[in-house]
């Protein structure tokens, strides 16, 4: 492409864009308090402090929602250095709010946020299902919700703070894996931008607080109960005090030679939680687990991680027991490389 097309197309994109932020605009008054829901994992923290941003003076108040409490630590340590200010839903006056916006999720993900009256959903993972809201913006192939939100600031003309550049950067480092899963040019173009505006020393603080002494026993256990079937290595670590620790466990077991599947499942909060990683090549983790386990719970993810939440009652029901061994054997049988997905 010649430098004047690429001109054009850039003009043509950010009109596109522009228009897309006035709609945005448009569903909202100055007297409206906003609230914003999420299940806080970085993009969707870095998100919705953009939105929080977007409607700064647009609106009486903009307040952030969490669905569930924090307690991965890089996330905990992204709040507290970055000061981002977050509230307990069960904590949130919700009565008060006169219009709900969504960010990297959509209502169908999550059986608390399928109640809720969404006035807009931004998100960029798969649709499975019709989004009912005012205004939606759903694009499963950008890498992050980031990456849209940095595009709306920019059509907007404004320049992000410190926190919120270093929150967005994050957001597209995590959800990119540093750009190993799928991605696109915008993805890298947001990044770039985002790059000068951000802290670096924080950012680095953030993404090196991974575990707390007491995670390393999930490790050992890990190591000691895995389970390899060709190319995929299972592990079951039985009850755990947060589903994070099932993802980093995950995420270090693709690290083994000659592994291109990471399966970690354990039990939290009354569910099975199943993680899934792979490595990317030729793979599709969300359609995995959704044919795996979406008739018995919430299941999806993207082509290089996903996840499941199945109700221990559900578990027992199909499998007769919630023995170890039982569990164990279930999630290998589902997720076997000779069961045909």
């Amino acid at each position: 492409m010649n430098q004047m097309a690429l001109a054009q197309q850039i003009h043509a994109n950010r009109k596109t864009l522009k228009a897309q932020l006035d709609e945005f605009y448009s569903c909202f008054a100055s007297k409206d308090s906003v609230l914003v829901t999420i299940d806080p994992d970085p993009d969707a923290i870095g998100s919705a402090l953009a939105v929080k941003r977007l409607l700064w003076h647009k609106v009486a108040t903009t307040s952030i929602g969490i669905i569930r409490p924090i307690r991965r630590l890089n996330n905990l340590a992204m709040v507290r250095l970055l000061r981002i200010p977050l509230t307990p839903l069960d904590k949130v006056d919700t009565q008060k709010a006169t219009k709900f916006v969504l960010v990297d999720i959509q209502p169908s993900h999550n059986d608390l946020l399928s109640k809720i009256p969404y006035t807009a959903v931004i998100d960029h993972h798969p649709q499975n299902q019709e989004v009912h809201a005012d205004f939606c913006d759903v694009r499963p192939e950008y890498g992050s919700t980031s990456t849209i939100m940095t595009q709306y600031l920019r059509a907007a003309r404004i320049k992000p703070s410190q926190a919120l550049a270093t929150s967005l950067l994050y957001g597209i480092k995590t959800d990119t894996r540093n750009f190993e899963r799928h991605t696109l040019v915008e993805d890298i173009e947001a990044f770039k931008y985002l790059f000068k505006y951000a802290d670096h020393q924080v950012l680095r603080k953030i993404e090196i607080s991974d575990l707390s002494l007491s995670d390393t026993k999930f490790f050992n256990k890990a190591f000691t109960r895995k389970h390899v079937v060709k190319d995929r290595i299972f592990a079951y670590l039985d009850e755990v005090p947060s589903a994070d620790i099932l993802v980093e466990v995950a995420e270090f077991l693709l690290k083994i030679h000659d592994i291109c599947w990471s399966i970690v499942s354990g039990i939290f909060q009354d569910s099975l939680i199943i993680v899934v990683r792979n490595d990317g090549q030729r793979k599709d983790a969300g359609r995995l687990v959704r044919r795996a386990f979406g008739s018995l719970g919430l299941a999806g993810g993207h082509q290089a991680m996903a996840r499941a939440e199945i109700p221990l009652k559900r578990v027992s029901e199909a499998i007769g027991s919630l023995s170890s061994t039982s569990i164990e054997r279930f999630v290998q049988r589902s997720l076997s490389p000779f069961r045909k997905n």
